[in-house]
């Protein structure tokens, strides 16, 4: 019977310009029923709940094909608002609370219970007043729900993290007619005991009859209270197995979500590894404030000449290591280059040690869309060790200014070095693909002439065949000019393929160093943040 399932998603596929991110995706949950949903970054997770919350950004490009079924009823729901007026709410590991707000206001606003006040017979409806016994008494009772036993009326502003979670929580319990819940990472901030308590009253919503999906990369938490997984891979689903079946453990979840071993192209083997002797870079108790990706006292050596790959899940701290040393955001802790200290907070000084580095967000930090290539290339090593520049008048006393010449011919070497696919070095750097604009990105990046290049995240938002290039133009520099790469990245494929080592880091912490021929299972556990023995 239709109404065995509250919510029914059939053969769900989604492109974006031309690139597939769902394929034939399946989701069936039950009233009562705790499902999980897991899969590696990019899996397609989140694509999938845009499309069934109706976000904007599916509408926008070009829609989807599939079937949704929504109590016994096909629906597409044309906005976030229509999938929360039909009972379908979401806990988002991102906070939405006001924080000048109380407890109660947040769980009560924009539902706000009205009642009659000694004006409305003269002047209408609308000079009913809010009715604050109710509004208190139904905060108090959602957040008796989820176990929370604080005032209703006191401020958000200043309580723990913790709690501003179960608040979440609590607003959605109190809408009327929910009928199924999202919790999208909800215990991704919390604290052991905290996270207990969260799964507990996740248990008692599913009791009352909501259906919940739960989206975690905690596969014990996954294991501990869900009836079934769905296991996304490469925006496909995998499998859908029962937590109740003695196989279904967080061993083989994890190679699941992992997939396939990834083999090593030929050019990215070595004859001879480098040593753990010789060490270009170390890292002592790094902790870098970079919001979303904050870090928290990483120790950790960079051999000479390797290609280091540092991995995790979103929002782990993983991007917060390059941007840290870098001094993009603030950092504290040791970082040494050959012994010599390298200050942080200040980017100057680490171009000056010949680091060179390219940011995740190309288009913000590592780009000026509007000049052209040939500027974008050279302007950091004018700006930060005055090449491309030429004296007038005597040396002491002369001025400098640009050398466009020499400026020109750098760019047209890089051109032809790299293969950027350009009209020359006076294109307007916006016209690029995106592959042509992360080329430009490490062309900047060698204007340097750097011992060591941070790249971070960089085959983000190009296609299949551009990122091959980019891994195969790392590997040239790496082998070819003896260049130490440290390559940030969530495609766990893509480190397997080009790095010697990979860091793995969790909860801004570095969970293990493995190798990049370890089993799926053990990369799986370990981006889960648990250290799992070698097998």
């Amino acid at each position: 019977m239709a109404e065995d399932y509250v919510l029914e998603m059939h053969g769900i596929t989604k492109h974006y310009f031309g690139n597939r991110v769902l394929n034939d995706v399946t989701l069936r949950v039950k009233p009562g029923e705790i499902h999980g949903l897991v899969g590696e970054n990019g899996a397609g997770k989140s694509t999938l709940m845009n499309i069934l919350f109706g976000m904007p950004v599916i509408h926008s490009t070009g829609g989807f094909q599939g079937e949704i079924k929504y109590c016994g009823n096909q629906v597409i729901f044309n906005s976030p608002r229509q999938a929360l007026e039909s009972g379908i709410g979401m806990v988002h590991q991102e906070f939405m609370l006001i924080p000048g707000f109380t407890v109660a206001e947040n769980i009560k606003l924009n539902r706000e219970p009205l009642k009659d006040s000694f004006l409305t017979k003269a002047f209408g409806q609308r000079m009913k007043k809010l009715d604050w016994l109710r509004i208190r008494s139904d905060s108090r009772a959602a957040l008796d729900t989820v176990g929370l036993g604080i005032d209703e009326m006191l401020p958000v502003v200043g309580l723990p993290v913790g709690y501003m979670q179960f608040i979440e929580i609590a607003r959605e319990v109190d809408k009327e007619g929910v009928r199924l819940l999202v919790f999208d990472e909800p215990t991704a901030l919390l604290t052991e005991t905290e996270s207990e308590q969260l799964l507990s009253a996740i248990k008692r919503i599913a009791a009352t009859g909501v259906a919940v999906i739960f989206i975690s990369h905690r596969l014990d938490e996954v294991l501990s209270i869900c009836e079934n997984v769905t296991v996304m891979r490469d925006g496909e689903v995998v499998t859908s197995v029962g937590t109740p079946d003695p196989t279904t453990t967080i061993e083989r979840i994890a190679e699941l979500m992992v997939g396939r071993k990834v083999e090593r192209p030929e050019y990215a083997k070595r004859t001879q590894e480098p040593s753990d002797e010789d060490t270009i870079l170390n890292i002592e108790n790094l902790e870098v404030d970079m919001p979303g990706e904050e870090v928290h006292g990483i120790t950790l050596s960079v051999r000479r000449g390797e290609i280091l790959g540092i991995g995790g899940l979103a929002g782990q701290g993983k991007i917060g290591i390059s941007n840290g040393i870098m001094g993009l955001f603030p950092a504290q802790g040791l970082v040494t280059k050959d012994g010599s200290e390298i200050p942080l907070n200040d980017p100057g000084h680490a171009y000056q040690q010949k680091l060179a580095f390219l940011s995740e967000d190309r288009k913000v930090v590592g780009l000026i869309l509007d000049r052209p290539i040939e500027y974008n290339v050279t302007v950091v090593a004018t700006l930060v060790k005055s090449m491309f520049q030429k004296t007038f008048g005597a040396r002491s006393r002369g001025i400098e200014i640009r050398d466009k010449k020499s400026a020109w011919n750098f760019t047209m070497q890089m051109i032809r070095e790299l293969d950027i696919r350009c009209t020359g070095p006076g294109q307007i750097v916006r016209r690029l693909s995106g592959g042509n604009q992360q080329k430009v990105c490490i062309a900047r990046a060698l204007a340097l002439e750097p011992e060591i290049l941070l790249v971070s995240e960089p085959t983000r938002g190009i296609d299949v065949g551009a990122k091959e290039r980019i891994l195969d133009l790392l590997v040239s520099l790496n082998r070819e000019k003896g260049m130490t790469i440290i390559l940030t990245s969530s495609e766990l494929a893509e480190l397997r393929k080009v790095c010697d080592r990979i860091a793995v880091i969790y909860g801004g912490n570095l969970v293990d160093i493995l190798s990049p021929d370890d089993s799926n299972a053990r990369f799986g556990l370990t981006m889960s943040g648990r250290r799992a023995e070698a097998q």
